[in-house]
């Protein structure tokens, strides 16, 4: 009996040792490292664009008005047409200049037939105050009366231009070519007594002026950062310009600098730009309101990540870096301007550093993770749609356009979770 029981005692202790080793076999395996996708820093060439206010002028300005008086006896346009240059807009009630010109050219014959009567006295004088027929004085009043005849027809061909350009300036023409606004007055009205009534105005639209106006304190920053070394300056005389329309949509034609005023105003301490704008289907008017986007440095080391790497908080903007033994470190860092759906990066980013840009809310600082290069969803995008196209125009896809800024400010939200991490460090 005893032999018995001491038997089923080591088949127990051999049943519990099985197991042991069997439990040992099958352990769980090691928990899977989060997997970071990132970015590897490198600098780019980036052009520094600044985006002013401005308004648009036209680019010429003519007010059509009243040179003679007279009585309106027809309009000959159409409020708000394009006119040309020499087309008839008013027509001033002409008779009474018309009987001045009759009047003038009068005058001019009368004077010319009292210089050939003074001309054909002063002939036969010639030969007698030589031989002593007529007096010296005789002579003489007949060279006076002679040159008092051909002033008197110089005057009255003088009074004739004067008459026959109040005749024609009864019919009020275009000064230039353009679109003309409403008329000032109507038929019958009595205009151009004693002043130059205005009778309409006519502006050309196309092209069209660009007022801009920038700070004197940004232009200085950004001159003493070219004399750092930190920008490089462009070549203005190729400088294109791009207007942004009130409504946010981007003119389709491109514009370029005319000049730089040389002084600040004083009162409002900006300086004065002017572009000019092909404006050929006259879609912007002058007056309205515009923003416009110039090219005016190049930063040839700019650091350039997307926008949902960075994590705002009300301490700063961080974003999270894989170190060399793939752990999880929190950086600082400063942003300065949105760069289509990344951010340019001023301050706190070395060439080098792999910022992670996916995978945040997986991911702590201190913690190990699995890094893998990330790749830019708009660039599979741009190979899905055209996979017979090389690498070219797959690289102009990157370019960022309305539609990727806001699939980068999306991103940028998922990774909301990982923000009060971020925001635990205060920004530098």
């Amino acid at each position: 009996m005893r032999s018995f029981s001491s038997l089923r005692n080591a088949s127990v202790i051999v049943a519990v040792a099985a197991l042991l080793v069997a439990c040992g076999d099958n352990a769980a395996p090691p928990a899977r490292l989060p997997e970071a996708a990132f970015v590897t820093v490198a600098p780019e060439k980036m052009a520094v664009e600044n985006e002013l206010p401005g308004r648009l002028e036209s680019y010429r300005t003519a007010e059509v008005r009243a040179r003679v008086p007279g009585v309106i006896l027809k309009r000959a346009f159409e409020e708000g047409a394009y006119v040309k240059q020499g087309q008839l807009l008013f027509q001033i009630d002409p008779r009474s200049y018309e009987a001045s010109v009759q009047s003038a050219k009068a005058t001019v014959a009368r004077a010319e037939a009292n210089k050939v009567q003074a001309d054909l006295k002063l002939k036969r004088y010639t030969p007698l105050v030589e031989i002593n027929a007529i007096s010296k004085q005789e002579y003489d009043d007949a060279i006076a009366a002679q040159k008092q005849a051909a002033a008197d027809v110089e005057a009255a061909k003088a009074a004739l231009t004067n008459a026959r350009l109040d005749l024609e300036y009864a019919h009020v023409t275009a000064p230039i070519s353009g679109k003309i606004g409403r008329a000032m007055v109507t038929e019958g009205a009595l205009v151009g007594q004693n002043e130059t009534t205005l009778l309409a105005t006519i502006q050309q639209i196309n092209p069209i002026y660009l007022n801009l106006t920038q700070s004197s304190a940004e232009l200085l920053k950004l001159r003493q950062m070219m004399q750092n070394g930190m920008l490089k300056d462009t070549d203005k005389s190729g400088l294109k310009v791009t207007m942004v329309m009130e409504d946010g949509s981007v003119f389709p034609e491109t514009g370029k600098l005319l000049f730089s005023d040389i002084t600040v105003d004083p009162t409002t301490g900006e300086l004065a730009i002017r572009a000019l704008f092909p404006n050929p289907k006259n879609m912007v008017l002058p007056g309205m309101f515009v923003r416009a986007r110039l090219e005016q440095a190049v930063n040839e080391n700019a650091i350039i990540i997307p926008q949902q790497a960075v994590q705002h908080s009300n301490d700063g903007s961080t974003v999270m870096i894989v170190n060399n033994d793939n752990k999880i470190e929190i950086r600082n860092v400063k942003t300065g301007a949105a760069v289509g759906n990344r951010w340019l990066v001023t301050e706190g980013l070395q060439p080098g550093d792999r910022v992670v840009v996916e995978g945040l809310q997986k991911i702590r600082p201190g913690s190990q993770v699995k890094a893998v290069p990330w790749e830019d969803p708009l660039n599979q995008k741009a190979e899905t749609a055209t996979p017979e196209i090389p690498a070219e125009p797959v690289e102009k896809a990157e370019m960022p356009t309305e539609g990727t800024a806001a699939e980068a400010s999306g991103a940028a939200q998922s990774a909301a979770p990982a923000q009060p991490l971020a925001s635990s460090t205060k920004a530098e």
